[in-house]
């Protein structure tokens, strides 16, 4: 702009220079030869400043509506990451700070029986259904069923899971009486084959994440072990879901 502004001014003072000759010529009719071509030089050259401006006025023109192109660009791009943001869905972290769900949970620390450092054992989690695998899964086995409703199920059972291992992972004597009861059950329902792994059955998706046991769940479950998120083990009359 300042350079738009230091050619207009000189084009004004030669425009103003040029008039004082001429009012000089008034005075003086029969102006020499040399000074008549001088006046026209002087005009060719003003003509051409202020051709030279016009250009100028033209290129800024240009660049501002690409400024202003780039701004509403920006705007929207704005506009979307906002709706991006309000609109997270509530099995994707959001917080920060937030552990991933899809991220094992670190259990109680447990001291070792050598005496050694307390450690921690983590607990692991489900991992969420991504949107290529929701779409590869049939569609008899989906119904109705949304991306959403099948990871917000997920996210239930890994409560149920978190639930169920942070009650295993206490001492004893630290418990009272009614979750000394579920950790005597979670003892019981141990065999030699879940060592090592974890899992839940009906009664802790009862008792930890409300979830119905019905005829859709049933359903979310066949997707779930269709995607390779769990495998069930059926014995001693209950089913465990194991945890891949």
């Amino acid at each position: 702009m300042s350079d738009l502004e230091d050619i207009g001014r000189h084009i004004n003072d030669r425009i103003s220079s040029l008039w004082r000759t001429l009012d000089l010529s008034v005075v003086v009719p029969q102006l020499p030869q040399s000074n008549i071509k001088k006046l026209i030089q002087e005009v060719l050259t003003i003509e051409g400043l202020y051709h030279e401006f016009e250009k100028s006025v033209d290129r800024q023109n240009e660049q501002l509506k690409c400024l202003q192109e780039f701004v509403g660009s920006f705007q929207h791009d704005c506009e979307s990451l906002q709706h991006l943001k309000d609109n997270v869905p509530m099995h994707m972290p959001n917080r920060e700070n937030e552990p991933s769900p899809n991220q094992n949970i670190p259990a109680e620390t447990q001291p070792s029986q050598q005496g050694n450092p307390c450690k921690k054992i983590e607990v692991k989690q489900m991992e969420f259904v991504t949107m290529l695998e929701f779409e590869n899964i049939p569609q008899y086995m989906k119904g109705r069923l949304t991306y959403e409703q099948l990871n917000t199920a997920v996210r239930k059972v890994n409560e149920a899971v978190s639930g169920k291992y942070k009650i295993t992972r206490q001492s004893t004597k630290s418990l009272n009486n009614s979750t000394r009861k579920l950790y005597q059950r979670f003892k019981d329902e141990e065999t030699k084959d879940t060592k090592g792994r974890f899992f839940v059955v009906q009664e802790d998706l009862l008792e930890f994440s409300q979830i119905k046991m019905d005829k859709r769940f049933q359903g979310i479950l066949s997707m779930l072990r269709h995607c390779r998120r769990l495998r069930d083990m059926r014995g001693g009359s209950i089913t465990r879901y194991f945890i891949l």
